[in-house]
């Protein structure tokens, strides 16, 4: 018998699979689940602005339980953003009070997405406000100079959010403002005029009411002047015109939402840093025909894949109102409407 056959230690206990300890892996031993809590608690709020990763959330808005929040972005948003109209659901320390933070666990569904994008060829979006649904656009009828393409672009990006636009134009005392309005004789939308020793606040003020309305603009327009006169107290910075360059220095930052109070009840400013360029790549051409209900309606008539554009062979609406069937009015449309697809086209 070899050595090894041979039975050295008869008290030795015998052993099998079930005696022998496997230590536990920690790591990941507990299987990973995709079902996240309800949260049937949550608080409803209106995001009113964001800074570094924290949010200002306005809750219960109107009652007497109105209060303003300090939020942060719960773990299971991580992938997807949180800007400013935003309405969302917050658990946590809801109650409002210094030091405490809430957590943003879900958000609602956008009525309206006011997007822009680097230039025109980038197709990534850069959101600016959700939930908005007018556009005041602010330009100067000089110093600066008024940017036709650049209020057309902002144009563009309305229609396309489907929000409604309206035109204040400021320092008239400078400069006639009519040659510059005759460029959107076409288009239907509200225009102020405003001055060194007239504005129109009372006027604004009523187009605010029960809107959320962005107001955006180039640097040096007079926008933050403007939110200043319209919400006492807001402070927005005032910038000024580079008497060499003719160029507004940039001073609002971020985008934030302002309430403006009346005898008939109350809107939101939603400021926006000043821009000098407006890209249009996540645009979609299609959208912007909707803004002009009566030509849409004539373009069901034009061949597939028209331009609308002053070349586009068989047009329904060139033929339309080139034999005059809209008047003068229709003219002015189409040929806003053609210098918007332009605009879009030609970057």
């Amino acid at each position: 018998m070899s050595w090894w056959d041979q039975d050295d230690d008869e008290d030795e206990p015998d052993y099998d699979e079930s005696d022998v300890r496997v230590r536990p892996n920690r790591r990941g031993s507990r299987p990973r689940t995709k079902t996240r809590p309800e949260h049937a608690d949550a608080v409803t709020g209106t995001v009113l602005g964001v800074d570094r990763g924290r949010y200002a959330v306005l809750a219960a808005e109107g009652t007497a339980d109105e209060r303003e929040l300090v939020a942060a972005r719960a773990s299971e948003l991580r992938r997807k953003s949180v800007v400013t109209g935003d309405h969302v659901d917050l658990v946590g320390d809801v109650t409002g009070a210094p030091g405490t933070l809430a957590r943003i666990v879900r958000i609602g569904d956008r009525t309206t997405l006011l997007r822009r994008s680097a230039d025109d060829t980038d197709e990534v979006e850069r959101v600016i406000v959700a939930n908005a649904d007018q556009m005041l656009i602010v330009v100067a009828a000089a110093n600066p100079e008024p940017r036709i393409r650049l209020v057309d672009r902002y144009l563009v990006a309305a229609y396309d959010a489907r929000i409604a636009p309206l035109l204040c134009v400021t320092k008239s005392d400078l400069a006639d403002p009519g040659p510059f309005l005759e460029n959107f004789a076409g288009l239907d939308f509200p225009v102020f005029l405003s001055g060194r020793d007239r504005m129109p606040l009372d006027a604004i003020r009523e187009s605010l009411i029960g809107h959320r309305t962005v107001f955006v603009g180039h640097s040096g327009v007079g926008k933050s002047t403007l939110v200043n006169a319209l919400v006492p107290g807001a402070d927005r910075a005032i910038g000024r015109v580079n008497a060499v360059t003719g160029r507004g220095r940039h001073t609002s930052s971020s985008t934030v939402s302002l309430r403006v109070e009346s005898p008939d009840g109350h809107g939101w400013v939603i400021d926006t840093p000043g821009v000098r360029s407006f890209g249009l790549g996540h645009v979609d051409p299609s959208s912007l025909l909707g803004a002009f209900t009566e030509l849409a309606e004539i373009a069901e008539n034009c061949p597939r894949g028209c331009t609308h554009l002053p070349d586009a062979p068989d047009c329904a609406i060139i033929e339309t109102v080139g034999a005059g069937a809209l008047g003068d009015a229709g003219r002015a449309r189409l040929d806003s409407l053609q210098r918007l697809l332009t605009t879009f086209a030609s970057g």
